[in-house]
């Protein structure tokens, strides 16, 4: 789409955009600059919700959608739940460098890093497929290859 015009607050944050087509949205953030309410004129609306952290606790859109997010004390996100039962959970080194995932379809995935915080061995099961990758790739590069 065509961005049309767009207006913002003091703290230069959009709250207004209009395209070319017609479509209007308008944003509402919280003191500390985080969205927290969007709503546009097709009636599509979503709110979100901030720990102290301003790290995303909640979200729910009018299409259905809604989840919770938790943290640990390294603003780490540690579990996220959806209103579909959907579950997933993560686990951290004490350099904040994930060590397990899993989640609610059974997928689970480990991580072991080299003194550099380098990927050195990754485990992923998904649904009783073993992959195993080793000292080439990254901890991004794993990441981007699920």
């Amino acid at each position: 789409m065509i961005l049309f015009e767009k207006k913002y607050d003091k703290n230069n944050n959009e709250i207004y955009c209009k395209y070319a087509d017609g479509l209007e949205c308008w944003q509402e953030y919280d003191k500390n600059n985080n969205l927290i309410h969007l709503k546009d004129s097709n009636n599509y609306e979503s709110w979100r919700k901030y720990n102290k952290n301003n790290n995303l606790i909640y979200f729910k859109n009018t299409e259905g959608c809604e989840y919770w997010c938790k943290y640990d004390k390294n603003n780490n996100k540690i579990n996220y739940k959806d209103n579909n039962n959907y579950e997933s959970w993560w686990e951290y080194d004490k350099n904040n460098n994930i060590i397990n995932y899993k989640n609610t379809d059974g997928d689970e995935e480990w991580y072991k890093y080299k003194d550099n915080n380098k990927i050195k061995i990754t485990k992923k099961e998904f649904d009783h497929i073993n992959f195993k990758a080793e000292d080439k790739y990254s901890r991004f590069e794993i990441l981007d290859i699920r």
